[in-house]
């Protein structure tokens, strides 16, 4: 199990199309969004993901705004918890949730890092375990993340039903559950989530709409045409092509 994460980078933290049911971003949206990852004071360690990462379209994709309260599954060493955290601001909290097996593989030290930021003040470290990945007193959430990890998900065995069931639960009528991650070809299942660190959108779809959700919006900004999809795209093996694979992103929504 240690393969699938083959370097600390692969869990650091992991919107053009829209359903009519989800309006576009806004023109201050954007502005706001481009603002939070163009702060003086983030690490150079995590501007040199952004690249690939495309964080600001991410934050637009997901709706976040000042106030919400909105958690990350697998936070790893916090990349992306940390631009939740400034986009909710002081008034919000982020739920930064990570299962002992990553904290215990790289994630404890950084993390812990990152939490003694005075920026990460309202972030709320979440040990848990993915099957149930928040407490229970853990509800009306605007929004959940799950960013490049649900192919992990699988090679953890984790109970994805149960996840999923979890997550709902969390989440206030009308919050979003975004999901983004590496494609695998279509048919293949969840035959290369180790191998190749991807895994079928369908199967992704077919899970989360299944525990409730309604698929209501999806984005081609992480999207690459050119990816034939058959190389590992974790970190360590992605080398040079490290943040080029082609991903999907889903936005689903639990009803009102």
């Amino acid at each position: 199990m240690r393969s699938l994460f083959l370097t600390a980078g692969l869990l650091l933290a992991g919107c053009s199309h829209t359903s009519a049911s989800t309006p576009p971003p806004s023109s201050e949206t954007s502005f706001s969004a481009q603002a939070i990852v163009d702060a003086p004071d983030r690490t150079e360690a995590d501007r040199a993901l952004d690249a690939g990462r495309h964080p600001a379209a991410l934050l637009e994709f997901v709706g976040v705004r000042p106030g919400m309260k909105v958690a990350e599954l697998v936070a790893g060493a916090g990349y992306t918890t940390e631009l939740l955290a400034r986009a909710v601001g002081p008034e919000g909290v982020v739920y930064g949730e990570n299962p002992k097996f990553v904290l215990d593989l790289f994630a404890e030290k950084p993390w812990s890092e990152r939490l003694a930021l005075p920026v990460n003040q309202k972030v709320v470290r979440v040990d848990r375990e993915l099957n149930e990945p928040l407490p229970p007193e853990v509800t009306d959430l605007d929004a959940v993340v799950s960013n490049i990890i649900y192919h992990d998900v699988v090679s953890l065995q984790a109970d994805r039903a149960k996840m999923n069931a979890a997550i709902f639960r969390a989440l206030k009528p009308g919050g979003v559950y975004v999901v983004v991650d590496s494609s695998a070809k279509p048919g293949t299942g969840v035959a290369d989530t180790q191998t190749l660190h991807r895994i079928d959108e369908q199967v992704v779809r077919s899970e989360v709409e299944a525990s409730g959700f309604q698929l209501a919006a999806e984005s081609d900004v992480w999207r690459n045409p050119q990816d034939a999809r058959d190389w590992n795209a974790s970190p360590q093996a992605a080398g040079a092509r490290r943040g080029t694979s082609d991903r999907f992103a889903l936005k689903f929504v639990k009803p009102r």
